[in-house]
């Protein structure tokens, strides 16, 4: 399985630096995209071909939830957190706590709602609290699709913090928020703790969630940091770092605390102390290249899977409407849920002009909200959900991926400016 993987990945990834010539996340998925609506045209052609069933079989041995979320998401996520730069996290604190947090929150609300509304409007019976369920998983924005591409643009260094600190911390509140919601639907997920509707018991599992993701990424960050001082070993350091990656990812289940949390707060203490006073430079050049090649065939395989996952999604014209009515839903509560902190905070700070669009397209969706919907229990809606979910993640990621230069360079902070 995994040598099928890497093999196809590579192929798409050849294939897009040879043709397309897109940045290399987005042309994996694109090549890869391509090859899925061929099949799916082929098989209108000549009916009966053996293609889709072969693939579909492969796809049924794979559970994307599992890889992603309780593997190669610690990777990724540690990967992003090592390049982001403390300092620039700290200045726009109070932007990314505001985002990351009420943004969600807002985001959850409208989505969940306006998905509701339009669904019964298209003639889909889609219970209330299915569709705030929905608005809790595509309302994450994904730091594996955005960080890379900022660095593929050459962001400035303040923009990219901003936005990097963002979706790398929305990330694990929006889980949260949607474990929290699908316990209160009355179908939690396998092995999570059912959550009461009482506010001082959603209350205490957020705290518990959060803080403790916190509290543990800054114990195993501290940790890993005397031992990364205490040595002069770079093999023995970088496996020091995967080590730390993996297993705080792993501990955090055992613990109920987030993960996500977890790792990235670990990632940003060794990516900033870690690197300045428990590292040789030496070590430090291994540590980016081995991180860097990790970060990128992860992201191969991620994106591969995303544009596979398309066999998944249920035919027909419901599935279709469903898909199309999602995505100008989710960009107008990205919108919202962007302007609102941010308008909020506007007469005590200055932001750049144009920060709201810019943040607003910023906001793609990726491999985390096709994990969550597919993890989602056997609803009557969940077809329909993972239809709009598919909808969403691949317009973020083709659409608004490839136009996101042409935003900055409208606002002036294109890839031909410095970094500030």
């Amino acid at each position: 399985m995994a040598a099928v993987l890497l093999t196809t990945a590579a192929v798409c990834g050849y294939l897009n630096h040879r043709l397309l010539r897109l940045p290399a996340t987005t042309g994996t998925l694109a090549v890869a995209l391509l090859t899925s609506f061929g099949i799916l045209g082929l098989e209108l052609l000549v009916p009966g071909a053996p293609l889709r069933p072969g693939i579909q079989r492969f796809l049924d041995d794979i559970d994307f939830n599992q890889m992603l979320m309780r593997g190669m998401l610690s990777l990724l996520l540690f990967a992003a957190a090592l390049h982001v730069d403390l300092g620039g996290l700290w200045r726009h604190k109070w932007t990314i706590g505001a985002l990351s947090t009420v943004g969600v929150i807002i985001s959850t609300a409208i989505v969940g709602v306006s998905t509701w509304a339009a669904f019964h409007l298209l003639g889909i019976a889609l219970p209330l609290m299915d569709a705030m369920v929905f608005g809790a998983l595509i309302s994450p924005t994904d730091p594996v699709a955005v960080v890379g591409l900022l660095r593929e643009l050459h962001a400035p260094a303040n923009l990219e913090a901003q936005i990097a600190g963002e979706s790398l911390f929305n990330d694990g509140i929006g889980v949260v928020v949607f474990l929290a919601l699908l316990s209160m639907a009355g179908t939690p997920g396998a092995g999570e703790a059912h959550v009461a509707m009482r506010p001082a018991a959603l209350a205490l599992f957020f705290v518990r969630e959060v803080a403790g993701g916190v509290l543990l990424g800054l114990a195993a960050g501290y940790v890993s940091y005397l031992a990364l001082k205490s040595i002069d070993d770079h093999p023995l350091e970088l496996l020091i770092t995967l080590a730390v990656a993996t297993g705080v990812y792993a501990g955090a289940f055992h613990l109920d605390v987030s993960g996500p949390i977890a790792v990235v707060v670990a990632g940003l203490f060794i990516g900033n102390p870690g690197r300045q006073f428990a590292m040789s430079r030496e070590t430090c050049e291994n540590l980016d290249t081995f991180w860097s090649l990790m970060d990128y065939v992860l992201n191969a395989v991620l994106f591969l899977l995303i544009a596979l996952e398309m066999f998944a999604v249920p035919q027909g014209i419901g599935a279709v409407k469903a898909s199309l009515a999602a995505i100008p839903i989710a960009l107008l509560a990205r919108f919202v849920s962007v302007a609102v902190p941010v308008s909020a905070m506007r007469a005590r700070r200055g932001f750049r002009q144009g920060l709201i669009p810019i943040l607003t397209w910023a906001g793609l969706r990726g491999g985390i909200s096709v994990a969550l919907v597919l993890s989602l229990p056997p609803l009557a809606s969940k077809g329909y959900l993972l239809a709009a979910t598919y909808g969403v993640v691949v317009f973020s990621i083709i659409v608004q991926g490839l136009t996101m230069r042409r935003l900055l360079v409208h606002y002036g902070v294109g890839a031909t400016t410095p970094r500030s």
